[in-house]
């Protein structure tokens, strides 16, 4: 492809200059007795073409790894908070959901437990690596519960090493599910898969 490159701008460059005899040539007259009369050579001007360098910009096809979400109905854990009789606390339905960004290969993550402490959620999730190569692609894995209850702060942890991405950043990841059952001892666990 270089040379191919190399072999055009040559080309373009001889292509693109204009050559205009100025003076006609002479050759030297040669007397036997080798004496000889200066000769002189035809001179030429040059006009070479002004060549810029840059770039610009075109609109191009490139290809693109396009993942296509489908709606389809599944069953999803649902939690119902029942609120004591006479407390008015506003009660709303909400989806928590977890996920991570994965590569190399395909993983698995369900959310395995849910603690409840005062007005705060603790979702805990486990995240496995399958054998299935995904090669050098990225999938993105997830899980979800809805939840009917009153608004609560959620803090969500990760069982499992932490996928090298930024997408990822936006949980806590723990190495095994006893440093987090060490946390939750005073907490009560409303849902567990």
């Amino acid at each position: 492809m270089k040379k191919l490159i190399l072999i055009f701008g040559v080309g373009a460059l001889i292509m693109s200059c204009n050559i205009k005899k100025e003076e006609k040539g002479e050759m030297p007259e040669v007397d036997v007795d080798v004496m000889a009369d200066a000769g002189e050579l035809p001179e030429y001007e040059v006009n070479w073409a002004d060549i810029d360098v840059g770039t610009t910009t075109r609109t191009v096809n490139v290809p693109k790894v396009v993942v296509v979400m489908e709606e389809e109905e599944v069953e999803v854990p649902f939690i119902d908070f029942d609120m004591p009789e006479g407390d008015s606390t506003q009660v709303s339905e909400r989806t928590i959901m977890v996920e991570a960004e994965v590569t190399d290969t395909e993983h698995n993550l369900d959310i395995r437990k849910i603690y409840a402490s005062g007005n705060k959620l603790f979702v805990v999730s486990e995240l496995t690596s399958t054998d299935t190569s995904i090669a050098d692609k990225t999938m993105r894995v997830s899980d979800q519960v809805v939840l009917k209850a009153p608004e609560l702060d959620v803090k969500y942890y990760i069982v499992g090493q932490r996928p090298e991405n930024m997408f990822n950043s936006k949980y806590e990841y723990v190495n095994n599910m006893s440093e987090i059952e060490k946390e939750m001892k005073d907490s009560k666990v409303i849902y567990e898969k």
